[in-house]
Formats: structure tokens, sequence, C-alpha cells
């Protein structure tokens, strides 16, 4: 018998393993650990790409929009 996954359980753990992520890759940069602009930049690029992966899904989550649909009259 299969378990059901809670589709917000796992939005939560992707966001905490970004969050690890990103951390992890925060951590290189300040620690010293790139020798060259090359590998910097690239460390710096996963850093933005995962930053816009994290604000997408805050968005998802939080919509600031009003749905369409609420307001139709009838």
């Amino acid at each position: 018998m299969q378990e059901t996954v809670d589709p917000v359980n796992v939005v939560y753990k992707v966001q905490k393993l970004l969050n690890e992520l990103m951390e992890s890759n925060a951590q290189v940069l300040l620690g010293g650990g790139v020798d060259n602009m090359e590998k910097y930049n690239y460390i710096l690029g996963k850093i933005h790409i995962v930053d816009q992966i994290k604000q997408e899904i805050s968005n998802l989550l939080n919509p600031k929009e009003p749905n369409n649909d609420d307001d139709k009259v009838t």
C-alpha cells in the first residue's frame, strides 16, 4: 500500500534544501574556497538561480493578486 505525499510538505522540504544549498555556496565564497574568477562567477550564478527559485516558490505560496474567479458577480 502506497502512502500519499502531502504536496505542501514536499514544497517545504524543497525550500529547506534550497536554503541549505544557498548557505553551502555562500560559505564557499566567504571561506575563500574560490581560486579564480571563473569559479567565483559560477558559484555566484548558482546562488543567484537558487535565490530566483526560492522567490518563485514564495510567490506561488503567497499570491499577491486576487483570483479572477472571486471577482465574478452572479
